[in-house]
């Protein structure tokens, strides 16, 4: 711009200042006069009461423009303006409202149409917005001045035209009004002033910006807007700008008033159908924009709405062929883009179902509903599963949406295009399949039971999903392992269980011209021809037409194909078994459906032999998992027990059953035991021949090398520990039995040992194996006859073999069952003891046992000592003794073994003793006499074991029968001890035994030798047990860690896992045991200690007591010392246990609901014995040695990783309550360990802690977690014992320690729970309760009054850094009085203790204090000691007074909300408001400190006058008051109200309104200081964000007085830099940018004043000039030059956040906070008209309210 041209701007701009005066009228007397006589009237106004002086003041005002009719102008006009527009407030009365009409009247007529065009914004701004409100008896009036003085003004009336309409518009309200029509025509009179496009455009603007006039805006676009035809150009109707008549339909169509969204619809048929060439023409967004606001109206449920809308979506035509072809044609595309947008990226403005709900509704109209289904409803389920998968917040609501489209789409036109996204995945062979997930996820998760779609469409799709997937794998085989082939057959076994087995009989119907091509086609074939879909690629003819039939060959073909491919050679194993797998259980199903169908057999054309074959030939193959095995088994079985298929086939072979034992019941394979198990007993019922015993037996015998042997042995193992009972193995597998039996007989050491393995792991009960060997010894061939022999005098009775008989066989299963009873020991002697005949199942054996003369509640053990001693009394007859004598003796010799083997173990009554010792001494008195020596050694040794028996019955003791601890000290084995020397490397080698990996099969026989051997010598071998036990607690770790191996395998592949229920059982008896012998040490140290101290008590009674203690103490030192370490390895024995066994307990969990693979059986079982196992372990070590193990579940428990915590945390919680007896009992135990460590060194009892480690605070933690657990009636329970504690803690402590901390927060805990119970009604306990918690308090409120010399400070950080604290005795005395140092305290946490205090109280103390302590004095106590020891320190000396630490505003915030207690808080936050300082500190402690302001003008009535009361606009009477400071005192004050309002919610303080208005007011008039005039423009802008718009209507007039005086001014003179002026105009700018930003209906008339709120602003005409007071200043200041020194200031607006495309509006001037010339605001104000005007058209009304709020915190605080 030339500087000419620029200062003709300039000069043209200041030509429109209203406030002039003509230089003629400012020299003339008279007219001065005439404005002294406004003047004086003016000046009357402030003395105006009650509406009659209104009256008299407009009369007076009138009278004197009257007398001077000579001036052609108006003095003072900007007062008047001001006086005048006050007078139309709609509150006031219709006269004094047609007063003020006649006065502007006459001020129109002086000034005649140039004097109002100079001066429109003056006298416009009282009419425009009066007209809503005036009675009709001044509406006539007030339409009379627009016309007469307003239109003719012509084109002068452009840049108001957008308020002259919204000040029109309310006229329009009712057709029948009696101004209706006089309006109406003076709009179209006002159009005919512009051009019609300028007109409507503004017309536009309004829709989009005032919600209120859309309904009279609709009226009169109904009306006036000409009818537009779809084929012509309405850019010269409407306007350029497309988009905003767009939006402004937009706008109308989301309104919420009902007959607006109509008159919209109505509008949109007129004037803008969808086939029109605006709507093709305009853009993408545009279009977007217009769809979805018309379609929203579906949600309205409105039949009036949904007719229009439909009309437009359809078209003119009434027949539905060409409404179907009109809306494909043109609306089509743009409905399912508009919709399918909306889904996948919804806006924040609207519900995220909200555009699901809009196709919901649109199906109520087929036409539109069958059209957008085809294209629409994929996505439509594809966006509703990315929202579930993305938000857990929303699945609820966006699951019960999908279900209702489900249901709502014609199933018809959904299956069709369901199958088609499923055939495309399938033939495309895609790795994502997303079409066939998706089709699984809507039938699991929306699918309800629907008839039509269950027995007509999912019929169709299955059998041609399932043709097509077995005609596609059979013509490439590479298909078979790919994730598409998975999906598929996934989907086929989902969509099979919600088929009816009766939908499968036979096909629907379809019309009768396809009907005969159906009869052959296959299942795809007709599923294309019923769904209308292109069959080309895969048409296969079919003469079967039962879907059953057809889906029954296809899955066995496919299953043959499958098969075949794992068959062949290996490329994709896994994926191949997951087919097999799949299929097979699919075909399965199938016959199932099959199974169903009563009384009909299904004749099919199948080859069973070829899929027999196939599936043998898988099962057998080399690259077959167990899964497979297991599928394929169970198919084969599934399909032979069918009844319903024709032809079948045998499965009666052994190659099945040897495929099964071979590999998969060998130990690595663990995980499968159980299933495999299953699987051969369920052959073996299938099969006539039983083929199972001689297979076993066969793999048994055959091999010669012990390793088979031993994988025979251990398969065969397997089997028999997880075969039932009720299947009687014993006699089912009587011959591989005896060829494992045989091995314990072996000389060979390997096939021995595999024997003794199998009875130790596979046995699992005696009566299995010792009732088929009773049954053979019995053998009835087997005759006896009674004979006496004499010998010197002495008879001797026994038996004669009457015949022979097979003596190598008995004497072969005498010599079995003696290794079963040498191997079985202690326990085989229990079972057959504590074991009756009776509870035998095999009725047979327990007949022949009768007959031989035993009784049905006879014991095993009777029984065979009845045998045994037959055995011994029996010899051959004479005549047979040449040939029976020589293996008699070996019968006779292994009875006497078997006797001896029974009688050691101490099972044996007493009465059975005396018998066997009668037979034995009669049978060594025969065999002396008669001279055989062959049995005399074994006799003796019996003889001896049973005498020593029958001695320790009589002293009433069993031998080996319990561990050392439980014994008598009578029996004691000291002799054995003292005879026994231990060899130096035993412990080592028992060590190194146990560890060995490779001695794993053979790890009982160590365990036995270890745990038989200590207990015999357990005083000298004492210090082996923590090793041993170290070794076992190692074991059971790596078994723990190689099952949790195997529960994490996959399901298909297979795991290697050799870990075993028995393991762990046999490792937890062998820990159990070796604990047990350790803690009788701890129980006997206890108890010497306890007897030392009671003796020293009793030594240091006396008078020189003294003198012994001192003489005495170095001897019982080192005694003392030797006894500690012994003590402590023997806790550290326990810990280690506990630890183990807790780690078993929280891992070894069976998860509900987990998906059931081929291990699970096993695993399961695995976990469920061995946790039983291990909870009795803990329950027995719990009854010994209580507080050892309860402090060593402390320490796991402390010790739980926070990934875990949740789940283990549950676990710990429920062992203790599975150890404990009762919630008191833990409480107790934990108390007493607590009381022990808390003590001072001098106070403890000599009783040594069971956990060194454990420190206090963690069971405080602990303490206080259990308490959290407990419910009402048991923590009533515990809590005398804990009130206890906490007594002493607080008498205990005089200063703040960690201790009292702990106990306050367990306190608090348990005291929440007690005081819902009944327990505190009792006075005294309340009574202690509340003192005991008050006392608590206090000592914590300790920390905050410490001196930094304190213990507590010395400790901390001293400068940022650790200051080292010089060494003192007595301080370090002190600091160790507890066993948890306070550097541990803090180490433990991220803390600092009194920040951790700090929070707890603002946390859980005072929102509980109304609870605990009831009595409104002690809470109003309490908080006050908080306040005094927290509070006040924390804010006292800072230099910004709202910077507090965050807990303690968190603190004050939460004692805010008692009541009670506000003469505890109300003096700081009263104190910090009253700071000069305050503002000082930065907008987010601004922000924290909101809600206790709010709280305080809440609670505390009186304290907003007194705020209000400080603002004062009278000087001082001081003479000595500084100006300055003064002014300064007053915008402080003016702040704080400022901040006090902005402090409350919407219309908080309407009620003080008319208070605030005054004194704003008032300060206006009286005060002229800019700092505090800066205020009052604050404060207004805190009154906008915190009051409704029409609340604020009377303060208009004055408000926008100022600022068109105070922008009038800058354009005379404008201020220089630096000048004190700056902050006001920016103060004011920033309030113009709010109004701008907030757009309310109630500015929006005014507007025009400061900006261009027409489209002007973006399209200027050629001779086009601003008449907004911003635009006029922007060519003003842009004129002046650049400052040397001036810095540009940025005001572009900060990024604004995006939703939807929709950014939200922000205020322009937000950042700036100072300006040093004016020229900073000329970015503001040249940009201003065309920024509102865009933010009008995009943000759709969207305020940015949290930038608003933020702006003004900074503009509040300085402290940035």
């Amino acid at each position: 711009m030339s500087a000419s041209s620029s200062g003709q701007a300039v000069s043209k701009a200041r030509e429109y200042v209203t406030t002039n005066i003509p230089p003629s009228y400012a020299s003339d007397p008279k007219f001065k006069k005439y404005t002294q006589q406004v003047d004086k009237c003016l000046n009357s106004f402030d003395n105006v009461q009650e509406w009659a002086d209104f009256i008299s003041f407009l009369k007076q005002l009138l009278k004197t423009f009257q007398a001077y009719m000579q001036f052609k102008e108006i003095p003072r006009k900007l007062i008047v303006a001001k006086r005048l527009s006050q007078c139309l407030n709609p509150a006031l009365p219709t006269g004094v409202h047609q007063r003020a009409l006649d006065v502007y009247a006459h001020v129109l007529a002086v000034l005649g149409s140039e004097g109002l065009q100079r001066d429109l914004a003056l006298w416009s701004s009282g009419l425009f917005p009066f007209f809503e409100y005036a009675a009709t008896s001044v509406k006539p009036t007030l339409l009379n001045l627009f016309d007469t003085h307003y239109l003719p003004l012509q084109a002068g009336l452009r840049p108001i035209m957008k308020s002259f309409i919204l000040a029109l518009l309310p006229g329009l309200e009712e057709e029948t009004g009696e101004f209706f029509e006089k309006v109406l025509g003076l709009l179209d009179r006002l159009s005919g002033t512009v051009a019609p496009s300028f007109f409507l455009q503004n017309m536009w603007l309004i829709m989009l910006t005032s919600p209120s006039a859309r309904g009279t805006s609709l009226n009169f676009l109904s009306r006036q807007l000409p009818r537009l035809h779809a084929n012509e150009d309405i850019t010269a109707i409407v306007g350029r700008d497309i988009g905003l008549m767009i939006r402004a339909f937009a706008a109308a169509l989301e309104d919420d008033d009902l007959l607006v969204r109509r008159s919209a619809l109505d509008l949109l048929l007129q004037s803008l159908r969808i086939d029109s060439i605006a709507i093709k023409k305009a853009s993408t967004e545009d279009q977007n924009i217009l769809m979805r606001a018309a379609t929203s109206v579906v949600l309205r449920r409105d039949l009036s709405l949904n007719r229009r809308i439909y009309s437009w979506l359809l078209g003119p035509d009434e027949h539905s062929q060409q409404q179907v072809a009109y809306l494909k044609t043109h609306a089509l595309d743009l409905l399912a883009s508009t919709l399918r947008d909306e889904m996948f990226h919804p806006s924040a403005d609207y519900s995220q179902s909200r555009p699901f709900k809009i196709f919901i509704s649109l199906l109520d109209k087929w036409e539109i509903g069958s059209a957008l289904t085809e294209v629409l409803v994929l996505d439509a389920f594809k966006a509703i599963r990315i929202m579930i998968d993305s938000d857990a917040d929303i699945t609820e609501e966006m699951t019960m949406t999908a279900s209702t489209l489900y249901e709502a789409v014609e199933p018809h036109a959904l299956w069709k295009q369901l199958l088609k996204t499923i055939m495309t995945d399938v033939t495309s062979n895609t790795s994502s399949c997303d079409g066939i997930n998706m089709v699984y996820h809507i039938l699991s998760s929306y699918h309800k039971h629907d008839e039509e779609i269950e027995t007509i469409h999912l019929p169709i799709v299955f059998t041609a999903l399932l043709e097509a997937v077995d005609q596609l794998t059979l013509e490439d085989s590479a298909r078979i392992p790919s994730p598409a082939t998975h999906a598929t057959l996934r989907l086929l076994l989902q969509m099979l269980k919600l088929i009816p087995a009766s939908a499968l009989k036979q096909r629907p119907q379809i019309s009768r011209d396809a009907q005969a091509e159906s009869l052959i086609q296959g299942p795809y074939a007709f599923a294309s021809t019923f769904f209308g879909l292109d069959a080309a690629p895969l048409v296969r003819q079919s003469e079967l037409t039962s879907p059953l039939a057809s889906a029954f060959l296809d899955a066995t073909s496919l299953t043959i194909t499958v098969a075949k491919g794992l068959s062949g050679p290996p490329k994709d194993m896994s994926g191949n078994r997951q087919s097999l797998i799949d299929s097979l259980g699919l075909l399965n199903a199938i016959v199932d459906r099959v199974q169903q169908i009563r009384g009909t057999s299904l004749p099919i054309s199948w080859q069973p032999e070829e899929w027999l074959s196939a599936i043998l030939d898988c099962v057998q193959s080399k690259t077959a998992a167990f899964s497979v095995i297991d599928c394929g088994i169970t198919s084969i079985t599934h399909l032979q027990q069918n009844e319903g298929l024709e032809p079948t086939y045998s499965i009666d072979n052994r190659i099945t059953m040897a495929a099964m034992i071979n590999p998969y019941l060998r130990p690595p394979y663990a995980a499968f035991h159980a299933r495999a198990v299953s699987l051969i007993w369920q052959l073996e019922k299938s099969t006539k021949s039983s083929h199972l015993e001689s297979l076993i037996a066969e793999s048994i015998s055959l091999p010669r090398k012990s390793e088979e042997v031993q994988e025979a042995c251990e398969a065969f193992g397997v089997l028999w520990r997880l075969t039932d009972d009720s299947l009687m193995p014993g006699f089912r597998l009587r011959v591989p039995m005896m060829l494992v039996l045989d091995t314990l007989k072996s000389d060979n050491p390997n096939i021995r040992r595999v024997g003794e393995t199998w009875m130790r792991c596979s046995l699992k009960s005696y009566p299995r194996v010792l009732e088929p060997l009773l049954s053979e010894l019995h053998d009835p061939s087997v005759r006896r006859s009674n004979m006496i022999e004499e010998f010197n005098g002495r008879q001797i009775q026994g038996f004669y073999y009457e015949r022979p008989f097979d003596q190598r066989y008995i004497a072969h299963l005498l010599e079995t069952s003696l290794s079963i009873v040498k191997f079985g020991g202690q326990g085989f002697s229990k079972t057959a003891r504590g074991t009756a005949l009776s509870r035998s199942g095999n009725v047979d054996l327990i007949e022949r046992l009768q007959i031989a003369g035993n009784f049905p509640d006879s014991s095993y053990m009777d029984i065979m000592i009845h045998l045994l001693l037959r055995f011994l009394q029996s010899e051959p007859k004479p005549g047979l003794s040449l040939t029976l004598h020589p293996l008699n003796i070996v019968i006779q010799s292994t009875s006497l073994d078997l006797l001896q083997a029974l009688v050691v173990r101490g099972e044996v009554d007493a009465i059975t003793l005396q018998t066997i010792e009668s037979t034995v001494v009669s049978k060594l008195y025969f065999s002396v006499h008669t001279h055989r020596l062959d049995l005399q050694n074994k006799l003796l040794h019996l003889l001896h074991s049973i005498i020593t028996a029958l001695s320790s019955l009589a002293a009433g003791s069993k031998p080996d029968k319990t561990l050392a601890v439980d014994r008598s000290p009578e029996i004691s084995p000291s002799s054995a001890v003292s005879a026994y020397n231990i060899n130096s490397l035993l412990v080592q080698t028992l060590i190194d035994g146990l560890s060995a990996s490779s001695n794993r099969s053979g790890l009982q026989h160590w365990l036995d030798f270890v745990l038989s051997t200590v207990p015999q010598f357990q005083n000298v071998l004492h210090n082996a047990i923590f090793p041993l036990n170290d070794c076992v607690c190692k074991l059971l770790r790596s078994a723990l860690a190689d099952v949790l191996q195997a529960s994490s395998g996959g399901a298909v592949d297979d795991i290697i896992s050799s870990t075993t229920d028995a393991d762990f059982l046999m490792l937890l008896n062998a820990l159990e045991r070796l604990v047990l012998l350790s803690s009788s040490h701890i129980s006997t140290s206890t108890q010497d200690e306890d007897d030392t101290s009671l003796a020293e008590k009793h030594e240091s009674s006396g008078l020189l007591g003294y003198v012994s203690n001192v003489f005495g103490s170095d001897a019982t030192v080192g005694a003392a010392d030797d006894q500690g370490t012994v003590k402590s390895s023997d806790y550290r024995t326990l810990h280690d246990a506990v630890r183990v066994l807790y780690s078993i307990w929280t891992t070894l969990v069976v998860t509900k609901g987990q998906y059931w693979t081929s291990e699970s059986e096993s695993l399961s079982l695995i976990y469920g014995r061995t946790r039983t196992r291990c909870r009795r372990v803990l329950e027995h070590l719990f009854r010994v040695h209580s507080s050892g193990v309860l402090e060593s579940i402390v320490v796991c428990w402390s010790e739980i990783p926070s990934i875990s915590k949740p789940e283990d945390e549950a676990a710990t919680f429920e062992l203790v309550d599975v150890l404990t007896s009762s919630a008191h009992n833990v409480v107790h135990m934990l108390c007493e360990s607590i009381t022990i460590r808390v003590q001072a060194p001098q106070e403890r009892t000599r009783r040594q802690l069971a956990n060194s480690q454990l420190s206090d605070l963690t069971l405080f933690d602990f303490l206080e977690e259990y308490f959290r657990r407990l419910e009402g009636p048991l923590a009533a329970q515990v809590w005398v014992r804990f009130i206890q504690l906490a007594k002493d803690v607080s008498l205990s402590f005089r200063e703040y320690k960690p201790q009292v901390f702990s106990t306050l927060q367990c306190f608090t805990v348990l005291a929440d729970k007690v005081t819902q119970t009944t327990l505190v009604e009792d006075k005294r306990i309340r009574k202690e309760l509340q003192e005991t918690y008050i006392k608590l308090l206090d000592i914590c409120l300790l920390l905050g009054r410490a001196s930094d010399t304190s213990w507590i400070r010395r400790s901390a950080l001293v400068n940022g850094r650790d200051s080292p604290v010089p060494r003192d005795a007595k301080l370090e005395e002190k600091m160790n009085a507890s066993t948890t140092s306070l550097s541990d305290t803090l180490k433990s946490e991220t803390l600092d203790p009194l920040d951790r205090i700090n929070v707890y109280i603002a946390s859980d103390v005072i929102p509980n204090l109304r609870k605990f302590l009831v009595d409104g004095d002690k809470i109003l106590t309490a908080c006050s000691s908080i306040t005094y020891g927290i509070i006040t320190p924390a804010m006292r000396g800072r230099s910004r007074p709202l910077d507090v630490d965050d807990h303690v505003l968190s603190i004050l915030r939460e004692m805010t909300r008692l009541a009670v207690a506000i003469k505890a808080w109300r003096g700081p936050v009263v104190d910090v408001l009253n700071d000069n300082r305050c503002f000082n500190s930065t907008p987010q402690a601004g922000r924290k400190w909101r809600p206790m302001v709010k709280m305080l003008f809440d609670t505390d009535k009186t304290a907003f006058t007194e705020l209000l009361g400080r603002i004062t606009t009278a000087p001082s009477a001081n003479i000595f008051t500084n100006r300055e400071y003064e002014m300064l005192l007053r915008s402080l004050n003016l702040r704080r109200l400022s901040y006090v309002i902005l402090t409350g919610d919407k219309n908080h303080f309407l009620t003080q309104l008319p208070s605030i208005q005054e004194k704003l007011v008032d300060t206006l008039r009286n005060v002229s200081a800019p700092i505090v005039q800066s205020e009052v423009y604050l404060c207004v802008r805190v009154l906008l964000c915190r009051l409704s718009p029409h609340n604020l209507s009377s303060f208009w007039p004055v408000v926008l007085t100022e600022m068109y005086r105070l922008f009038e001014q800058i354009l005379v003179t404008l201020p220089a830099d630096g000048s004190e002026d700056l902050a006001l105009i920016l103060s004011a700018s920033k309030l113009l940018d709010l109004l701008l930003v907030l757009q309310t209906e109630e500015f929006q008339i005014h507007q025009w004043i400061f900006i261009t709120d027409t489209v002007d602003a973006i399209y200027r005409p050629d001779d086009w000039s601003p008449a907004a007071l911003l635009d006029r200043l922007a060519e003003v200041v842009g004129d002046l030059p650049a400052a040397e020194d001036s810095k540009a200031v940025d005001q572009i607006p900060a990024p604004t956040p995006l939703v939807e495309n929709r950014p939200s509006r922000r205020p322009m001037l937000q950042s700036v906070r100072q300006i040093d010339s004016i020229r900073d605001l000329v970015h503001f104000f040249s940009h201003a008209s065309i920024a509102s005007y865009e933010s009008v058209y995009q943000s759709g009304g969207n305020v940015d309210w949290d930038a608003v709020e933020q702006t003004l915190l900074e503009d509040m605080f300085d402290g940035r």
